[in-house]
């Protein structure tokens, strides 16, 4: 039996009217709540390198790199949905090697379903 591989999923952020301070802290409350699903990993996405001299990691605000299952893939995508419901003005872009989506959750899960369906196919 095959064992289905962890795939990495980019999920960008924005926010209306947001600060980056803002959308830093809206990021990392959307981080923690998608550690509390069985992904294999969840992280803050690094940013360009930092300006000699300066201290801690960069990271790119708004943005957050997800190594899940395709199994755990809807539970991921329930969470960011609840997320983009909590507050007006939020969007969100997916991106993994197999597509790119920007909208809402819901559509995103109706464009996976297509593709899985037509992966199943071949």
């Amino acid at each position: 039996m095959d064992d289905p591989q962890p795939s990495q999923l980019n999920i960008q952020l924005a926010c209306d009217d947001a600060t980056d301070e803002e959308l830093d802290r809206l990021t990392r409350e959307l981080l923690s709540r998608l550690l509390e699903t069985p992904v294999e990993s969840a992280e803050l996405a690094s940013g360009p390198a930092a300006p000699a001299g300066t201290k801690g990691d960069p990271i790119s605000i708004g943005s957050i790199v997800v190594q899940t299952l395709p199994n755990v893939l809807p539970a991921v995508i329930g969470v960011v949905q609840g997320w983009v419901s909590n507050g007006p003005g939020r969007t969100v872009k997916f991106k993994s090697k197999d597509f790119e989506f920007e909208g809402s959750p819901a559509d995103l899960q109706k464009v996976l379903e297509t593709y899985n369906r037509r992966k199943s196919m071949k």
